[in-house]
């Protein structure tokens, strides 16, 4: 059986974009969002244009247990698995003390504990391939604090810290670890997390489509680099947040995610 390609958060955005293009290509899909609308049509939608096999799991990866149910639904089905893509995430725009506690909680669980769970249980059956992939989706953000955006930022950094061990760690196994790490696209991003009008109209200057940046994603991934920042403005960004006192760049993002 040709091995399944498994991406989280694959009902829209980059994940939705990277499940096109990967279907394109002839990769069997293991698809995973929280929608089953969206995702059965979606699923159906490429196995039919593309003749692909496509499977999907509707689960929240933010709840308790999520990982192992996905690792289970694996195992029962005896899906081969040669890539893993952790793209579910997102973000809470505003003040740390804006929201709730469990809804910072649950957005560390789905940027952080979802994606070291299920590359910590899937990493045995990557092993079994002749090659295979792990794709982290990041974030420009994790180069930096970013006041306004302050939690969501340190999950990025985690992944961005997390994936680049790892790689270190596999560098003489047969599973490379990318992290990829964009900065504004044009998803349902600045939506879920609040943004605010002046950060939307900021980033509208520099917002890179969700296929380009899938498309970049895959290539590194193939390419087996071990880090990717999209676009040569946040390369740029990135550079100038390494350059600069930390205080001089966190003061110019305070600005823009000020309410």
């Amino acid at each position: 059986m040709k091995p399944y390609i498994l991406i989280t958060g694959s009902s829209k955005g980059i994940g939705k974009a990277m499940a096109e293009l990967l279907a394109k290509q002839k990769n069997n899909l293991l698809l995973i969002a929280r929608s089953e609308q969206i995702l059965a049509s979606f699923s159906k939608e490429l196995a039919d244009k593309c003749g692909i096999d496509v499977q999907y799991l509707v689960i929240d990866l933010a709840k308790e247990n999520a990982a192992e149910k996905v690792y289970n639904w694996i195992q029962h089905n005896n899906y081969p698995i040669q890539a893993l893509i952790n793209n579910a995430g997102y973000g809470l725009s505003g003040s740390f003390e804006k929201y709730p506690l469990m809804q910072h909680e649950d957005m560390m669980r789905l940027n952080m504990l979802a994606p070291v769970q299920l590359t910590y249980l899937l990493l045995p059956l990557l092993k079994q391939q002749a090659r295979s992939y792990i794709l982290n989706v990041a974030s420009a953000a994790a180069y930096q604090a970013v006041p306004g955006l302050t939690l969501y930022a340190a999950t990025k950094s985690f992944l961005l810290s997390f994936s680049r061990g790892l790689q270190y760690e596999l560098k003489n196994t047969n599973v490379t670890v990318t992290v990829v790490c964009p900065g504004a696209t044009d998803t349902d991003f600045p939506n879920r997390a609040q943004v605010g009008l002046k950060a939307q109209k900021a980033a509208a200057r520099l917002n890179m489509s969700a296929k380009d940046v899938a498309t970049m994603a895959i290539d590194a991934m193939y390419a087996g680099k071990t880090e990717k920042i999209t676009g040569w403005m946040n390369q740029l960004g990135v550079f100038f947040a390494w350059l600069l006192p930390k205080k001089w760049i966190e003061k110019a993002a305070a600005g823009i995610y000020k309410e």
